[in-house]
């Protein structure tokens, strides 16, 4: 967390958000490549539910293809780091971006999707058949929408982020 402070992310960023810090799992599971051929990772049972939710969407006419999923707190300094170098302002790169430590992609719960005639990470998902699939069904599966509209968090609506909840 030091780097990260050394970049500007207040020392208080966590208690200001309203966020705790995520611990990292200690196994994963492969749920495939993303939309750039990159192998992805899940925890274990988050990977269970996502192949599932996915198989399901594809039963119906819907494909939901991921974008990212686990990501380390290192990773995630390293997305950081190169935001500041393009010269985004701290605020700017926070308003759009979890704070290393504090990203549900720690946890390998949390994917980023996207569904084919859509550009990835816009919030033009939100039109989409795929983003109505999910507001429909993902909550049978474990998984709801991290950051809707006005977020308690203080971050940017992301219609394409979604986080497994373990069912108790």
């Amino acid at each position: 967390m030091r780097e990260a402070i050394a970049l500007g992310v207040p020392r208080d960023y966590g208690r200001r958000r309203g966020l705790r810090l995520v611990r990292e799992p200690i196994r994963l599971a492969s749920i495939g490549a993303d939309i750039h051929g990159r192998e992805q990772w899940l925890a274990p049972r988050a990977a269970q539910a996502w192949l599932r939710m996915q198989a399901a969407a594809r039963d119906q006419g819907v494909s939901l293809q991921p974008v990212s999923g686990f990501r380390s707190a290192r990773y995630q300094l390293d997305i950081l780091v190169r935001k500041r170098e393009r010269g985004l302002g701290i605020d700017e790169i926070l308003a759009v971006s979890a704070a290393p430590g504090y990203s549900e992609h720690h946890s390998g719960r949390a994917l980023d999707l996207t569904t084919p005639g859509f550009a990835a990470l816009e919030q033009e998902f939100e039109r989409s058949p795929a983003y109505a699939w999910l507001r429909r069904h993902a909550r049978r599966f474990g998984f709801a929408l991290s950051y809707p509209r006005g977020n308690r968090h203080g971050i940017a609506y992301e219609p394409w982020h979604w986080c497994w909840h373990a069912r108790r």
